[in-house]
């Protein structure tokens, strides 16, 4: 069986699964029957998991737009990639500064590079964590909190049980595609997604295109905290 044949029998098991266990979320995927989940990240560089903190790290508290104009930006000073740790530790933090970066991520993206640079994390231990352990080796790190891993676990490594409770575009597609009166706290959010376990990265994928995509006729950053 190749990849992509692979992949295509687990995203119809997982859309059969979800659309069994939850009536929304049956809703969603029916109105988008061509929907890829993957189609957003290939309109990003790629990225390691040193790449996927800084992208994390950098949308912290910013729009999709903004992100992605400060990481050009940061392409830019480094030859059109993004960096790896010992290139961001080589560079003028001042450069960083002007490129959009705040000096609070500037420090805790020097601050991870250090430690994946002097051997502190190692990124090679790190892929085969679970999620949980990855989560708390990595938040020890001043600046990075659980959305900023979230994204990045999604991003760097494909880990398919991901949600994102912190993330407030995600609160809002919940409060709108469950015709919630309130905006749902992450506990909350959390307990409805519950159910789309052990799918609950499609799961956000569906919810993220329902909020900002229109629905296909019938025959996908990102605001968030740390």
């Amino acid at each position: 069986m190749t990849e992509d044949s692979s992949r295509a029998e687990w995203l119809r098991q997982a859309r059969s699964y979800l659309r069994h266990a939850d009536p929304v979320l049956a809703r969603l995927i029916d109105d988008r029957p061509g929907f890829d989940p993957r189609a957003w990240l290939a309109q990003l560089p790629p990225m390691d998991l040193y790449g996927a903190l800084l992208f994390q790290v950098t949308g912290q508290q910013l729009s999709v737009a903004a992100t992605r104009r400060t990481l050009a930006r940061i392409q830019a000073l480094f030859g059109g990639h993004l960096p790896a740790p010992a290139d961001l530790l080589g560079v003028d933090p001042g450069k960083l500064r002007e490129a959009g970066l705040s000096w609070r991520k500037i420090s805790t993206l020097r601050d991870l590079a250090g430690r994946m640079s002097d051997g502190r994390l190692n990124p090679d231990v790190l892929s085969r964590l679970p999620d949980d352990e990855l989560m708390a080796e990595l938040t020890a790190i001043p600046g990075i909190g659980p959305w900023t891993v979230q994204g990045a676990l999604i991003i760097a490594f494909g880990r398919e049980d991901v949600v994102l409770p912190g993330d407030l575009a995600l609160r809002k597609a919940v409060q709108a595609a469950y015709q919630l009166g309130h905006l749902p706290a992450q506990q909350e959010v959390l307990a409805i997604a519950e159910k789309w376990r052990p799918y609950r990265s499609l799961a956000t994928s569906y919810l993220f295109s329902a909020a900002f995509e229109p629905a296909e006729a019938p025959p996908v950053a990102r605001l968030g905290s740390a």
